[in-house]
């Protein structure tokens, strides 16, 4: 044992961290709501009518008023921010909505392969009913048969009644 306490026999305990804690599911719905808002009309028509509000406030309005000068630095500051922070959203999306298509995917081919396997099964049952069915007597093969024999039994009694003896044997 060391004399500091600590021994090399047990797992140090985990540091706390102070840190917040975060939900990556929660925020990667919120960056998918965001990237889909900035894929809009509405954005761009939003964002156009932002940027006109700031060049007609910082040309227009008095000198003591305005806190943008002409090459507008701040705004390209304030547009450079913007982008910077939509591109890696567009890109968290992105991804997300591939791991959704990946899964979405990879159960469209179990269930196709589960229906190609239903299929042959199937195919194998209709092929072995059909040749069961030439070895089982169907209702149509048996009335066939029904009406030869009657017609076998018509004849054999045909044969076997004695024909009528002619009005002159009968007579004498």
């Amino acid at each position: 044992m060391s004399g500091d306490g600590t021994r090399l026999d047990r797992p140090r305990e985990r540091r706390r961290v102070r840190l917040p804690r975060w939900d990556p599911e929660a925020f990667g719905k919120a960056s998918e709501h965001i990237a889909r808002f900035l894929g809009t009309g509405r954005f761009i028509a939003w964002m156009t009518v932002f940027v006109a509000v700031w060049l007609g406030w910082n040309i227009l309005a008095p000198e003591r008023l305005r806190f943008d000068s002409y090459p507008f630095i701040f705004l390209t500051l304030m547009l450079s921010l913007q982008a910077s922070y939509s591109a890696p959203l567009i890109l968290l999306s992105q991804y997300r909505q591939a791991d959704r298509d990946r899964v979405t995917l990879e159960q469209d081919r179990a269930r196709d392969e589960r229906s190609i396997a239903d299929t042959e099964f199937l195919a194998r049952e209709i092929a072995a009913l059909r040749m069961g069915m030439g070895e089982v007597a169907t209702r149509d093969w048996i009335r066939s048969e029904f009406q030869d024999l009657v017609r076998e039994m018509e004849r054999e009694r045909g044969r076997a009644a004695p024909s009528p003896a002619p009005q002159e044997e009968r007579d004498r």
